[in-house]
């Protein structure tokens, strides 16, 4: 795990580094018309007098005729005889970026990346094509920042919904570890389990502050878990893409990662993974410097 720093300048002060809607729901939408009794049209009676001149008599007026016909005919249509429209067909998910086939397991091969790690990836790059298609995230950036910041949860130690086994915790940020910046708690210990110093949290290694700012449902479940695979990918990738970077732009993309930490070896060992995982080949060592 990398050195973490906190931030003060930035839309969020960040320490450590950060952590896809699900895809957003299409709600139905349904129609019901009712057509009432036509309304009445005045009109002029004749005199008892004149019906009788003309022969009328008894006989109800034309018009009264005529005008109670057209009523009669009227359709009366209930709502349950009104069918709803279809509900329109659920888009196509956005496309993801094209990668060689890589090793499901880092056991198998220094570029593995356990599938349930892929999908969250994947996942978030999904969503962000939709909510932030100005950023250009693809799934193997956040794939780099997993891979230096928890080794993708352990090699993928999740359930099949994302959640982690064990909970992946930074050290204490109580100042005794060299290096390391003294952050007194934020979250009275909701997310870190300490009342007294921040950590960093899941496997994308958020402090408490920072994913209460950012946090992503990326699995759709109602909950923003920094311990849950989906959740930390998007909220990495939402993080990556504030202040409208294009990470698209090699430049853009190594600013959005030392803004997530700021050590130039952290950058430089997050876009290696990144570039082997889009390409395929594993990162040579001097690609990878040793982050303190």
């Amino acid at each position: 795990m990398g050195r973490h720093n906190k931030k003060a300048e930035s839309h969020v002060r960040r320490n450590s580094v950060l952590a896809l809607s699900g895809l957003v729901p299409i709600g139905l939408i349904t129609a019901a018309n009712t057509a009432g009794a036509a309304p009445k049209v005045p009109f002029l009676v004749a005199s008892a007098h004149d019906a009788t001149a003309t022969g009328a008599g008894d006989r109800e007026p034309q018009a009264q005729k005529s005008a109670d016909t057209v009523a009669d005919r009227q359709p009366t249509l209930a709502l349950a005889d009104i069918a709803p429209p279809p509900p329109p067909p659920a888009p196509e998910p956005a496309p993801v970026q094209a990668t060689p086939p890589l090793p499901t397991s880092i056991a198998a091969g220094v570029l593995g990346i356990p599938e349930i790690n892929v999908a969250a990836y994947q996942n978030a790059e999904r969503i962000l094509a939709v909510e932030q298609p100005g950023c250009g995230m693809y799934w193997t950036l956040i794939a780099g920042i997993g891979r230096v910041e928890s080794t993708h949860a352990n090699d993928g130690k999740a359930d099949a919904q994302g959640n982690v086994f064990e909970p992946v915790l930074g050290p204490v940020l109580d100042g005794t570890l060299a290096g390391n910046a003294v952050i007194p708690d934020t979250d009275g210990g909701a997310l870190d389990g300490d009342a007294n110093f921040d950590r960093a949290v899941g496997p994308t290694q958020f402090l408490p502050e920072t994913w209460n700012h950012y946090a992503g449902d990326g699995n759709g479940d109602g909950v923003a878990d920094p311990q849950n695979l989906f959740d930390s990918a998007l909220t990495t990738g939402k993080y990556l893409c504030d202040g409208g970077l294009d990470v698209r732009d090699p430049i853009q993309a190594a600013t959005a990662v030392h803004r997530y930490n700021n050590s130039a070896a952290y950058v430089a060992n997050v876009l290696a993974w990144s570039a082997g995982y889009s390409s395929g080949i594993a990162p040579a060592s001097s690609d990878l410097p040793k982050i303190h």
